[in-house]
């Protein structure tokens, strides 16, 4: 019998880890990671938090630092305190005035392309 439980990952204050962290739990990170941080489950950064490198996954919650390439499937959320640097690809966005957000960002929907399939051709100007 196997028990479906959600693990949750958690780096604390204090914590610094160089490399790589692959996981199907959630992250909840208040130490320093600098490396690829990859999973299937929400990553929480706290105000205290700093992840530099690649991070790839569903959700994210930043109230700390980020450095590098995010993606995202899911949610990208910035509270006050949160200050991201680099790339960012996400499905939706959240920010909260106070946010530093320094990024080229791509936003990736539902993957339906919108095709005009009529284009209208300008109007002339009348006096």
């Amino acid at each position: 019998m196997v028990e479906n439980t959600s693990s949750q990952n958690i780096i604390a204050q204090g914590t610094k880890i160089v490399g790589d962290l692959n996981s199907e739990g959630d992250f909840r990170i208040d130490g320093l990671i600098e490396g690829n941080v990859r999973t299937s489950g929400k990553v929480v950064v706290g105000k205290s938090g700093f992840v530099k490198g690649t991070l790839q996954g569903t959700d994210a919650y930043f109230e700390g630092k980020f450095s590098g390439k995010l993606a995202l499937s899911g949610t990208l959320t910035l509270k006050s305190t949160a200050d991201i640097d680099g790339e960012v690809t996400a499905g939706k966005l959240a920010v909260e005035p106070g946010a530093n957000f320094n990024v080229t960002c791509v936003m990736k929907g539902s993957g339906q392309q919108v095709i005009n399939k009529s284009p209208q051709k300008p109007k002339a100007l009348t006096n």
